[in-house]
């Protein structure tokens, strides 16, 4: 087979699969980053995003990623949603593409298309490929993986820098790429540089640490945290339990990896709660989980099958910023997050499939399409709008406080406030301790002409979020965005007693 026409099957594969996308609006957080930042609707946003937070100020100032957002200020200037959209595609077949062509490189033409085709069809891709904002993972794991190739394949020092402060500026997991590059030379999947390039390749990721950690601290200096920072299920827990939760959570990460039928928008309380205990079950699925990878990984090591050992090193290299087990974050799970882990399980299985020819390799290939393709194209209507969103977190995780908050929204945004306001009520339930649940019934009861409710919602909300006066301007701004003037007052006005106040 040509290495044209293989990549044009996985190119074909990705597109097929995925192009229902192009009908997709925004949804989840594609609402605060992109409708609600006005540095991303003109031009001068694409300069301007290096100065500033991911998030508008209004909302959070805890990340940085500039590039992605001056690609959303790009966008915007073809007033299209569907070019949002497109864009995302493309990014996911230039990410097809470029796993193919490391497996074929490394292992031959069959490992090349079987590995292409597995990453391009991947039912737990469809978040970020689905949802505007899953662009910063798929940017991150564009120039994440051109960083390994030009460092690997070209030996270029400074390409493979550009490409990872471009993975870096995209999202901050692009700093995983170091540890893939060490990891492959440590292997033999290329051989390691003489001793003065690889000190210049050291030195270079040295000075990129740096300058990017500068340039970060510059930008959102008195701004590194941010409401919400810290995972709604980590709340109350120590370093331990925590270290509990996030091992049990593993067992969720292998299933998405492996047999990723079961998909939700969420994993928060209680569709996932915390592991506090040592005896708990869930504990021992997720060590089950990563004792069979080390177990997989040490058989590849010992029988010389350097691709498949490279690809299931590459999972636990790229999963670590997200995994909660070196600092917690603002997720437990999310399936966008296994974007870029996920090429290192196409690698793998692309390089175990490296024998097949003929009609044994078209079998596998086809297998691959019509299971992992079927599952991937029925998941991207659930993310076709605000609406469909909320009927998907209902089916897929009806214990999860947030499929409720998000619900609730739904029908806050459609007018329908005492509905809302029931979610509302049905989110704090579950889990009491998101202000934000408080704010946005408060919004609803405002809108209703209710003031003493809401401001016992507003209360409630300052008992468990502090002066936390960002989710009250970015509950203002929506509801402006709503045509809610009145309501926007009222909350801005709390916020400005919450600061006008002195501190208890």
């Amino acid at each position: 087979m040509s290495a044209k026409r293989l990549y044009l099957i996985v190119v074909a594969a990705a597109v097929v699969v995925h192009l229902g996308v192009l009908w997709n609006g925004f949804v989840l957080d594609d609402l605060s980053i992109i409708l609600a930042n006005p540095l991303v609707q003109g031009l001068s946003g694409i300069w301007r995003a290096f100065g500033t937070s991911y998030f508008p100020s209004n909302i959070d100032v805890s990340a940085y990623r500039p590039l992605t957002v001056a690609t959303y200020a790009l966008d915007w200037s073809t007033h299209s949603t569907a070019w949002f959209h497109a864009v995302n595609l493309m990014w996911h077949v230039g990410a097809s593409v470029l796993v193919a062509l490391l497996a074929r490189r490394w292992a031959g033409d069959a490992a090349g298309l079987i590995a292409g085709l597995v990453f391009a069809v991947h039912p737990a891709h469809v978040e970020a490929v689905a949802n505007v904002v899953g662009r910063n993972e798929l940017m991150a794991a564009v120039f994440t993986l051109l960083a390994v190739y030009a460092a690997l394949e070209r030996g270029s020092v400074w390409w493979s820098l550009a490409a990872m402060a471009a993975g870096v500026l995209s999202k901050e997991n692009g700093a995983v790429a170091p540890g893939l590059i060490a990891w492959a030379w440590l292997l033999g999947v290329r051989p390691a540089p003489p001793r003065r390039k690889l000190a210049v390749f050291v030195a270079s990721w040295l000075f990129l640490g740096v300058a990017y950690l500068g340039l970060r601290w510059t930008v959102l200096h008195g701004f590194l945290r941010g409401p919400g920072n810290t995972a709604p299920v980590f709340l109350g827990l120590d370093s331990f339990e925590i270290r509990l939760t996030a091992t049990a959570a593993l067992g969720d990460v292998a299933r998405l990896l492996l047999f990723p039928l079961a998909l939700s928008a969420d994993y928060s309380p209680d569709h996932r709660t915390a592991v506090r205990s040592l005896l708990d079950g869930r504990l021992a699925v997720g060590v089950v989980a990563l004792c069979l990878w080390a177990l997989l990984l040490g058989l590849a090591w010992r029988r010389g099958r350097k691709v498949e050992a490279f690809g299931l090193g590459w999972i636990p290299i790229a999963y670590s910023p997200v995994a909660n087990l070196l600092f917690p974050i603002q997720i437990l799970i999310a399936e966008r997050t296994l974007y870029l882990p996920s090429v290192g399980l196409a690698l793998a299985v692309g390089a175990m499939c490296r024998g097949l020819a003929g009609r044994r390799l078209a079998a596998v290939g086809a297998l691959v399409v019509v299971l992992g393709g079927a599952r991937s194209a029925l998941r991207v209507p659930v993310w076709r709008d605000q609406h469909s969103v909320a009927l998907g977190l209902i089916r897929d995780a009806p214990r999860s406080y947030f499929t409720w908050r998000y619900v609730g929204w739904d029908h806050l945004w459609a007018g329908r406030y005492d509905r809302a306001i029931r979610a509302f009520r049905v989110s704090s339930d579950i889990f009491p301790r998101d202000a934000r649940v408080y704010i946005s019934a408060a919004h609803a009861e405002y809108a209703l002409h209710h003031p003493a409710a809401a401001e016992s919602l507003l209360s409630r909300a300052d008992a468990v979020c502090e002066r936390c006066v960002t989710l009250y301007r970015g509950e203002a701004f929506f509801s402006r965005m709503r045509g809610d003037s009145v309501t926007a007052d009222w909350l801005t006005a709390h916020e400005r007693s919450l600061r006008s106040s002195p501190p208890p």
